[in-house]
């Protein structure tokens, strides 16, 4: 009786060392790896505790939305080139979720787990698109304004890669700056630099004009006033002048009319002015 309570207990725990369980936020799908039925199960299982014998396996696939990144630290940096044939890196990042009713198609595919597809076969094709795409553009664009017109373009083409397998890519980014070799690096700042100075002479040259005309301005504007108020200063003084000769011709007339004039004959009126 004992070894058959031993029996049970070891036939307990046993199989609870082969429930697997699938956590919240992700999907299973369960692989027979033996038999006649050796592959793939088509039912998708969900949240829960499920019994896996020795022949299968259980592999998980998250349904939430999933962040990340192919870095240089991590030696999994992105390298492609350019129109000129230069060979540039760069970390990039990746936001994509899994189709839950696609988990058996993209385990089909791939016969790997979520991690493993990330990091080989994802990784291929973001790799792949950014080679294609950046083929078309100079260094100089995919160093500057166009940069982001290059993921883009890329990843329009990963999507039409990956979705039909059950990847459904979000968004892909740049993380930190594009890195060239470092002599194209020292040549792009110095044309920048040299782009910038000219932009600054040229200010500098526009603002002189402006000040230029405004002086200019100003000094035709004081001419003409200056004009205006010396003719406004000589019809003063020539009406001054005019009423101080009548003053003048006033004070001197003694009243007598001069003597060629005929006596009896009536005074004519005389005009001072």
């Amino acid at each position: 009786m004992k070894k058959i309570k031993l029996l049970f207990l070891f036939v307990f725990v046993a199989s609870l060392a082969n429930c697997s369980k699938v956590p919240a936020g992700y999907v299973g799908v369960k692989v027979y790896l033996l038999g006649q039925n050796k592959g793939v199960d088509n039912e998708i299982l969900g949240t829960g505790r499920y019994w896996i014998g020795m022949n299968e396996d259980l592999f998980l696939f998250p349904t939430f939305k999933v962040n990340n990144v192919w870095s240089a630290e991590e030696s999994e940096e992105m390298t492609f080139q350019t129109k000129e044939g230069l060979s540039v890196s760069a970390d990039v990042g990746i936001t994509y979720s899994i189709d839950p009713s696609k988990v058996s198609t993209l385990f089909q595919a791939y016969r790997k787990g979520i991690d493993e597809i990330t990091s080989i076969y994802l990784r291929s094709y973001v790799r792949d698109s950014l080679n294609r795409v950046a083929s078309g553009y100079s260094v100089e664009d995919t160093y500057g304004v166009k940069k982001s017109e290059i993921l883009d373009k890329a990843l329009v083409e990963i999507k039409k890669d990956v979705e039909s397998k059950g990847i459904l890519i979000e968004k892909l980014y740049w993380v930190g700056n594009i890195r060239l070799p470092e002599k194209v690096t020292a040549a792009l700042n110095a044309k920048i630099e040299a782009t910038q100075m000219a932009q600054q002479r040229e200010n500098e040259v526009a603002q002189a004009e402006a000040e230029a005309d405004k002086k200019v301005a100003e000094a035709r504007g004081d001419s003409e006033s200056l004009r205006l108020r010396a003719n406004s200063l000589t019809s003063t003084n020539l009406e001054f002048e005019r009423l101080q000769i009548q003053r003048i011709l006033a004070e001197k007339w003694n009243g007598q009319l001069p003597s060629t004039m005929v006596p009896g004959q009536t005074v004519p009126f005389l005009n001072v002015k």
